[in-house]
């Protein structure tokens, strides 16, 4: 009974005066399906694997923390000038570079003026128009704009390149170097080492962790990323225990979990719609607003959340997503009314008089081809959409398109009577590139080739404004007028789906603006725990 209680007591004290604390240690393993390519900051926005694998290795001025706030990263402390022409940063001066070099603001100028560069073509180049970066010393920068920008501070999230690996490479060789495959950065995990299989492809990359990373040293020791041909093979090697997490993983997988228990389904917000948009110069029933009102009220969006998402997303209203500074939530909205529908067209003059099913006015008939991408989000809802409007009836022929084929052949040029597509913005949104007249020609986005010279006046405003507050109230006028409008049907916003064993702890992760931002903090991250004492 001595001996018992003496053990007792010696437990209770123990457990009441020690808790678990992250420790270092342990491996991460994570699926993507795909390749890398370039793992270079001012090139990898056209590839979610380089974008992931460069966000780790490189590090920026600012970066966004767990909710989407722009916090220091490379910076130590930043002014802006009263006129906001100019932004000047102190950076960090023990900052070191994977290979031991020192970082300094050369490096920083250096990765700039690649981007500004044509030549290179990096597709940040237009967010870097009119900006010169000047040194004042090794570790003060000045950014001296030729107009006021207010969302400028966002593209100061960009990965920083080494100077002194990368500026005797010519630009006829640069996108052949060995660095965008073996990077040298100077974020929390640095390269070590990468595997190929027999037929040459890369089969897997390792990252080690930066220990001598300005910030909280990481915590998990090495993180292995692997590469497959698809998401139902990364999900059977995910149910194998073969890998620790999935980069994403498709509404309709998430029941082909083998063991759900053990999983943290990770549903994190992204400022990302998918909407259709309508070119009416190219189709005369389109250009009828009537026609695009009864288009929209004919849309059910929760059946098509639930078909095509598995209900992981929320309605789409603005080009404003609920989640970000501006978001009008009173707006007007065309809610899902069939019978009203056909009533207006009918009103309107839009009949079926030949009786073959499809509506016409004065010889047009409502009829057009709906373009999208062939991926199953796209595809399922470009069908689904199509046959709610045979209901009211509208024919449409859907045509789905690889990327290089959307991109090149219907969207640069403009070829298409509606478009089925995504657009992204950021925390600070600058819906600028998206609605401003400017932006119709063909390397712009506004695939809807709106035109109002009264929101072209608030978009320009907007981007002068560095009140947040006066910001966000443009935007909600900027909201009314567009849906007044009604040039684009907005559909939903999707979730974006991370799956990771819950071995892993400390994300911490909500909301995210690209795929990669899901490693904000990964320092933080951490697989094993050791017991100290209070």
């Amino acid at each position: 009974m001595i001996i018992s209680c003496s053990l007792y007591l010696g437990f209770s004290y123990y457990t009441e005066n020690t808790e678990k604390k992250p420790s270092f240690g342990g491996e991460y393993s994570e699926g993507m399906v795909g390749q890398p390519r370039f793992i270079n900051p001012i090139l990898s926005q056209t590839n979610d694997i380089d974008s992931d694998l460069s966000a780790i290795i490189h590090s920026s001025l600012l970066k966004l923390d767990s909710n989407g706030n722009l916090i220091n990263d490379l910076a130590q402390s930043y002014e802006i000038a009263e006129d906001k022409l100019s932004y000047t940063f102190v950076i960090k001066n023990n900052v070191k570079w994977h290979d031991g070099r020192e970082l300094s603001v050369d490096d920083i100028i250096y990765t700039i003026k690649t981007i500004q560069n044509p030549a290179y073509n990096s597709l940040l180049r237009a967010n870097w128009t009119g900006v010169r970066a000047e040194k004042i010393d090794d570790y003060t920068i000045k950014f001296n704009l030729k107009t006021s920008y207010a969302p400028f501070l966002n593209n100061l999230t960009v990965g920083i390149l080494p100077k002194h690996l990368l500026e005797d490479i010519g630009v006829t060789n640069y996108l052949l170097a060995d660095y965008h495959l073996r990077p040298i950065g100077s974020g929390p995990f640095k390269f070590n080492q990468l595997t190929k299989d027999k037929e040459g492809k890369i089969s897997s990359i390792e990252l080690v962790a930066n220990n001598s990373y300005y910030l909280q040293k990481p915590l998990i020791k090495k993180i292995t990323f692997k590469f497959y041909k698809d998401e139902e093979e990364a999900l059977s090697s995910y149910n194998r225990k073969e890998i620790k997490a999935i980069n994403y993983l498709s509404p309709k997988n998430i029941v082909k979990l083998a063991d759900p228990e053990t999983s943290n389904i990770n549903r994190l917000n992204i400022p990302r719609y998918l909407a259709i948009f309508f070119n009416q110069t190219k189709n005369k029933a389109l250009s009828d607003k009537t026609v695009r009102i009864a288009l929209t009220k004919a849309i059910d969006k929760n059946q098509l959340i639930s078909k095509v998402l598995h209900g992981e997303g929320i309605p789409s209203e603005t080009p404003i997503p609920s989640q970000l500074r501006g978001h009008n939530p009173d707006v007007k909205k065309y809610d899902y009314a069939l019978e009203e529908a056909k009533k207006l067209l009918e009103e309107a003059g839009w009949v079926d008089s030949d009786e073959d099913g499809i509506r016409e006015k004065d010889d047009v008939k409502i009829e057009f081809t709906l373009v999208t991408h062939s991926q199953d989000e796209f595809s399922q809802t470009a069908k689904l959409i199509s046959e709610m409007w045979k209901e009211i009836g509208a024919n449409v022929e859907v045509k789905n398109v690889k990327t290089n084929e959307l991109r090149e052949d219907y969207i640069i040029p403009r070829e298409y009577e509606a478009l089925l597509f995504a657009q992204i913005l950021n925390y600070d949104p600058d819906p600028f590139a998206f609605w401003h007249s400017s932006q119709k020609i063909e390397s712009g986005l506004n695939f809807s080739l709106y035109d109002n010279i009264e929101v072209d006046i608030i978009l320009e405003q907007v981007r002068a404004e560095i009140d947040k507050e006066a910001r966000a109230e443009k935007y909600k006028k900027f909201q009314e007028l567009v849906i007044e409008d009604i040039p684009v049907i907005f559909l939903f916003n999707p979730q974006y789906l991370y799956v990771q064993h819950k071995s892993v702890q400390g994300t911490g992760l909500n909301n995210i603006i690209i795929p990669s931002d899901r490693f904000n903090g990964i320092e933080n991250w951490f697989i094993k725990t050791g017991v100290v004492w209070k």
